[in-house]
């Protein structure tokens, strides 16, 4: 980011409310959601990046914030964005009380490969989706959790039972895991989705170049901002799905914007992770409406910023990261 486009630290460090929402269901191996806010001259932004990713990695979250609040937006193509129902890795008895709080849906994103849990309990979770939805296009997150075999092995299982499956997201780690498992997947007529395979390496076109997925997942805040999501999302030259990582409506507005501002909307988008949280920073929250969000800035409510407000010492951490990752930018 040029270093005319950055505001002050001071200016940052004045504006910022750090906030601790807390989760209806344990998500991520997380039960409270941590993220810094802060007012520029577009509106709020939110700069959340979990807590152990290293400076490098936070810093590319805050230039996004920046960008949100300080730079006008993009032209948006359309004013809602279709999006896709998420539900976390939890017991099959959870699942219909979870996916009731999305509302109406054409599209449930399945957390798999959680750490402790086996491919059964996956497939235990995929098959209840199914008998309580049983219109409902599947889609699984393994955020990297599967050995290629693993993988394999859930994709042969799920063809034989005919399962509607848009495609398996970020399944094995590597991209050289992923371009192997793609050629297997694709006798399969399996779709493969990268996630961190274009979020957490240097050159987030590498995965595309690779021919190591059929689809990207893209998410505003972890790419530096919606610009630069935007030139990925046309140099790759591959369909594009819009998501979020857990943030509040702050972030889901950025996100919002990204997917609003893509020429063609081919997927449901990741965006109704509000229907997670069991508090947020606005009263008017950008949760799904008819298998919808609006795409429209978010105001940040100060009576809510101060129910949710860290305590003291996460407000000096979060502080003190910000001014670590401030020098990076």
């Amino acid at each position: 980011m040029s270093q005319n486009l950055i505001p002050d630290l001071a200016e940052l460090v004045d504006a910022a409310r750090v906030v601790s929402l807390p989760l209806r269901t344990k998500f991520r191996g997380l039960n409270d959601r941590e993220m810094l806010l802060f007012q520029g001259p577009q509106g709020w932004a939110e700069w959340s990046p979990f807590v152990e990713y290293q400076a490098e990695e936070a810093a590319v979250w805050l230039a996004a914030a920046i960008e949100f609040a300080y730079q006008p937006l993009p032209p948006i193509l359309r004013t809602g964005v279709s999006v896709n129902a998420t539900l976390p890795a939890v017991a099959t008895e959870q699942i219909e009380k979870i996916l009731s709080r999305f509302g109406t849906f054409k599209t449930v994103k399945i957390k798999i490969a959680e750490s402790g849990q086996g491919l059964q309990e996956d497939l235990h979770r995929i098959a209840k989706v199914r008998e309580l939805y049983p219109s409902a296009k599947i889609r699984l997150d393994a955020n990297g959790g599967y050995e290629v075999e693993q993988a394999l092995e859930l994709a042969k299982q799920l063809v034989v039972e005919s399962v509607p499956l848009e495609y398996i997201e970020q399944p094995v780690e590597s991209i050289a895991e992923m371009a192997e498992l793609r050629l297997k997947l694709e006798e399969l007529g399996v779709k493969i989705a990268a996630d961190e395979s274009v979020r957490k390496v240097s050159d987030p076109l590498a995965v595309a170049q690779a021919n190591a997925a059929d689809v990207l997942v893209l998410k505003a805040a972890p790419l530096g901002g919606i610009s630069t999501a935007l030139q990925i999302s046309n140099a790759a030259g591959l369909p594009i799905v819009i998501s979020s990582a857990l943030e509040s409506s702050v972030g889901l507005s950025m996100g919002a914007h990204l997917a609003a501002a893509l020429a063609e909307q081919e997927f449901d988008a990741g965006l109704a992770t509000a229907a997670l949280l069991a508090g947020d920073v606005t009263r008017n929250p950008l949760m799904p409406n008819d298998g919808a969000i609006e795409v429209r800035r978010v105001e940040v409510d100060e009576d809510l910023l101060s129910t949710f407000r860290a305590e003291d010492h996460r407000q000096d951490w979060w502080l003190a990261r910000l001014e670590q990752c401030y020098k990076l930018l």
